[in-house]
């Protein structure tokens, strides 16, 4: 029987709905306000929520800057990941905004970089790169510059329910060290049957007309075809049918029926995330950032492991405008090396961000301490309210596994890129419309075949793509 859904998954559900519509369009500006000493960010939503860890992290930076210092303000953009790019690229490019840093998807930095709407970072803006990620750093730069430090990663994971996995007495109900196709399929036919669920299907995940299609096509690609890219180092189309066609195949094979939920096709982050909590699926691909609420709403029933094969990097990275003078450049650079410093870094990771350093991961103790946001801090005892480490989830998760440390981590470092080409948006259009063959309304014909998708998709990039 499907189940009301809770406050906490509630509550994020919210803050996605407002992501994806209206958005707060940032603080009030004081009339009396010295611009000149003012650092304007502008920033999707942050999907900790109302004065979530972003600002507090520039609030710290204000602090420690004092009244005679710079201020930074965080504006952040209502509407879509789409819209906000929309936004960004108006308004940088007419001079309407005067923005002095921008958080950009990692998939904008060639596009703004080769527009010369972000400028070259000198190592002023990045503490310890050494420290970084390498898959996860190779995101803030194009044509061998660094153009952006990387803020926040991401990368998919997959959650599931053990309690179903118990209730079907399968050999196997904690995935924690990973799980196949094969096996993934498996796992739901033994399910099934045994859930009492309307409309019940083994796994859901995020194919709406939208960035989620894609990043969903992305992974099967990668995974049916080790090494394969869309594009090359400077952006020119580099793939093959016959490489297309596998990955055809791959995506239609673990995305239609009879174990993906019908409504996936129709399904963004929220209403995946809502199947899931409902029942409606054991298993959910999603986002890093879920992890809090799903274990809040679920407790020792919540699994979570990396996805089968390759999944998708995300995230966003910090660059600073062209537009912005020298002294402010400067002043925005620092405050760059602020937010992404290991010990903000580590106050991302515990708030429910991917960490983009390596040391974020480390165990207590030896990694850098929270030292800017008290309520996630280490200890209780560093909180003003009282809250700490209790009030975070566990990161330890099944026989001394660590959610963070085993699942986060590699799935980072072994993360596939989206195309980078400065031409993104034309090239998610178009596998998002191509693919409408797999997810649209059925023709009467029926639909057609991988090879005549494969040969549709390849035609289309090559009109939109150099090379």
């Amino acid at each position: 029987m499907a189940r009301r859904l809770p406050a906490a998954v509630l509550a994020l559900l919210s803050v996605l709905s407002l992501a994806a519509c209206t958005g707060d369009q940032g603080r009030e500006e004081p009339p009396e306000a010295d611009n000149r000493r003012r650092i304007v960010v502008a920033s999707g939503q942050d999907v900790t929520g109302k004065n979530g860890i972003r600002q507090q992290l520039i609030d710290v930076w204000n602090a420690e800057e004092g009244s005679q210092g710079f201020e930074a303000r965080m504006v952040e953009l209502p509407g879509s990941a789409d819209q906000q790019r929309s936004q960004l690229l108006g308004a940088l490019q007419s001079g309407s905004a005067q923005y002095d840093v921008v958080n950009l998807d990692v998939t904008w930095v060639p596009e703004f970089a080769e527009a010369g709407l972000i400028r070259p970072l000198t190592d002023a803006a990045v503490k310890s790169p050494g420290d970084i990620i390498p898959s996860v750093d190779s995101t803030a730069h194009w044509k061998g510059k660094r153009y952006a430090v990387p803020f926040n990663s991401d990368a998919g994971l997959l959650y599931y329910r053990k309690d179903h996995l118990r209730r079907a007495s399968v050999s196997r109900h904690d995935l924690s060290g990973g799980v196949s196709w094969d096996e993934l399929r498996q796992q739901i036919d033994a399910v099934k049957g045994r859930i009492d669920s309307p409309g019940y299907e083994g796994w859901t995940t995020q194919l709406a007309p939208y960035e989620g299609r894609t990043v969903n096509a992305i992974e099967a690609f990668a995974s049916a075809v080790p090494g394969l890219r869309l594009t090359d180092g400077d952006g020119e189309y580099a793939a093959t049918v016959e490489q297309l066609m596998a990955g055809v195949a791959e995506l239609r094979a673990r995305t239609t029926p009879p174990y993906t939920l019908d409504e996936a096709s129709e399904s963004r982050e929220a209403e995946s995330l809502s199947a899931f909590a409902e029942g409606r699926t054991t298993f959910l691909r999603h986002w890093p950032y879920v992890y809090p609420t799903l274990h809040e709403t679920f407790g020792e029933n919540l699994g979570v492991t990396r996805l089968p094969g390759k999944a998708v990097l995300g995230g966003q990275n910090l660059a600073v405008t062209s537009s912005t003078s020298e002294q402010r450049a400067a002043k925005a650079a620092e405050l760059i090396a602020f937010l992404t410093d290991p010990a903000s870094e580590r106050c991302l990771l515990r708030a429910g961000f991917a960490a983009t350093r390596v040391s974020a991961y480390q165990e207590p103790g030896t990694a850098p301490r929270c030292r800017h946001a008290p309520a996630y801090a280490e200890t209780p005892s560093a909180s003003p309210t009282g809250e700490g480490a209790d009030r975070l989830p566990p990161d330890r998760i099944a026989d001394g596994v660590s959610f963070s440390r085993d699942i986060l981590l590699p799935a980072l470092r072994e993360g596939v890129h989206r195309p980078r080409t400065p031409l993104y948006g034309a090239v998610t259009h178009t596998l998002i419309t191509e693919l409408d063959a797999l997810y649209g309304p059925s023709p009467s014909e029926g639909r057609p075949g991988d090879a005549e998708v494969a040969k549709s998709l390849d035609e289309a990039l090559r009109k939109v793509l150099p090379g």
